[in-house]
């Protein structure tokens, strides 16, 4: 099993373990919409996960990056 640690990957991005971890806790049309729109994209679901996040508590921001919560 793999362990979620801290390293340079996760610290500006979400892991894909997180983001399995994550998409688990979801409901399963929420969990498929993500996975279909990683889909239609071509982008990694952990890269929609954050993306949605992001810019949620940013509404100018792509990712974890550049997010700049106001909170």
């Amino acid at each position: 099993m793999e362990s979620i640690s801290p390293d340079s990957e996760t610290i500006e991005h979400l892991s894909p373990v997180a983001a399995r971890i994550m998409l688990a806790a979801l409901p399963d049309h929420i969990r498929k919409a993500f996975e279909r729109r990683a889909q239609e994209i071509d982008y990694p679901v952990e890269a929609i996960l954050e993306m949605a996040i992001a810019g949620f508590l940013d509404s100018e921001s792509l990712s974890f990056e550049d997010c700049q919560p106001r909170y």
